[in-house]
């Protein structure tokens, strides 16, 4: 599945005032990754977000957000919002900071080099 452009353009206004992030193409979409650790993404017309095993129920209590099942079963940690979760740029803004919050309680990962033989 592909993502939407203007929903990623939304997602990467609203990270560039929280430090570098990488997008990478990850659930057939495209995710954003802070200090090597994904914290949203978009799939689709879908936000994604990394919210933690803490704030996992809790955002999913949130309207318009729901599991990530995109294996078939619960990715715990992460959930969907749809699009009428995020219409708000304050709502947008909301879920990136959960997103973020959560990648940055982690400890950066180490860059990866491939070595070519």
């Amino acid at each position: 599945m592909a993502y939407d452009e203007r929903v990623a353009q939304r997602v990467r206004s609203a990270l560039a005032r929280r430090g570098r992030t990488v997008e990478k193409k990850m659930f057939g979409g495209l995710a954003f990754m802070l200090r090597g650790h994904m914290c949203c993404g978009v799939l689709g017309r879908e936000l994604m977000v990394r919210v933690g095993p803490e704030e996992y129920d809790a955002a999913l209590g949130a309207p318009h957000a729901r599991e990530m099942d995109f294996t078939g079963r619960p990715l715990r940690g992460f959930v969907y919002v749809s699009a009428k979760g995020f219409e708000a740029d304050a709502d947008l803004e909301s879920w990136i900071d959960r997103g973020v919050r959560f990648a940055r309680s982690l400890p950066p990962k180490a860059s990866r080099r491939r070595v070519r033989a």
